[in-house]
């Protein structure tokens, strides 16, 4: 049921964590994958695990020129993609009070405009692979964040609320093109966003993942995995993935 031999994917954020697992799950389902992120060593590590019909391609989402070069070489490598998985992301606390620009710069620029220089490369791809009568997939990976409020994370929360809302207009946009669209949005998952923080921001972190127990990476692979081997005409487009215990 999970089949996706043929299938091309184009997954960023795949050096660690969330995009890792996901890429990992594509290719074990049969699909080519370009994995994307700026570590080309870690990316070059996991290609190798992963078989030939996976890359490694160093892409900085926030650099137009890096995302240039890098569609070029995955275009050139293995041709045209059908499914874009946008996992790459960053949290940090970033409280309004400390008015840290560079950090919530960082933050959108990674999470909201570096997701619409892939959109922007890769919306051509998909068009045209649907227009052929294949399956086309645009997944993005947002986060609870988008909805429930977390003090000192309020820019964080406002380009994870972006891209779900993006989401929802993109599905609105591309569905008469038989392109889906899909947000998925983790709760408190185990994964490297939590080394980007501060000191008390990994306590927090580390608080709650004792109190609630987190998913782990696998578990959102899991959910996107499923949501793209559905047959063509199905659209899951939105999910909300949370530990049991997260309310």
């Amino acid at each position: 049921m999970t089949d996706l031999t043929g299938r091309t994917a184009v997954v960023t954020g795949a050096a660690s964590g969330i995009g890792a697992a996901i890429a990992t799950q594509l290719a074990d389902a049969g699909a080519s994958v370009a994995l994307v992120a700026r570590r080309q060593d870690r990316l070059d590590d996991l290609a190798g695990k992963l078989g030939p019909r996976a890359i490694g391609v160093s892409l900085d989402v926030t650099s137009q020129a890096s995302v240039d070069a890098g569609v070029q070489q995955i275009h050139k490598r293995l041709g045209r993609p059908d499914l874009v998985v946008n996992a790459a992301g960053v949290m940090l606390a970033a409280p309004i009070e400390d008015g840290r620009l560079d950090d919530w710069t960082r933050m959108i620029d990674t999470n909201v405009t570096g997701v619409l220089r892939l959109i922007q490369a890769f919306t051509p791809d998909l068009i045209a692979a649907a227009g052929e009568g294949l399956t086309a997939d645009l997944v993005n990976i947002s986060s609870i964040g988008a909805h429930a409020i977390f003090p000192g994370y309020a820019v964080y929360g406002a380009t994870k609320a972006a891209l779900t809302q993006l989401s929802a207009a993109l599905r609105a946009d591309l569905a008469p093109y038989d392109v889906r669209v899909t947000n998925v949005e983790p709760g408190l998952t185990d994964t490297e966003l939590a080394t980007h923080l501060d000191s008390s921001g990994q306590d927090l972190i580390a608080s709650m993942n004792e109190q609630i127990g987190p998913l782990a990476a696998n578990d959102i692979a899991d959910v996107v995995t499923f949501a793209v081997s559905r047959r063509r005409e199905v659209n899951l487009r939105q999910i909300i993935a949370l530990p049991t215990r997260q309310a």
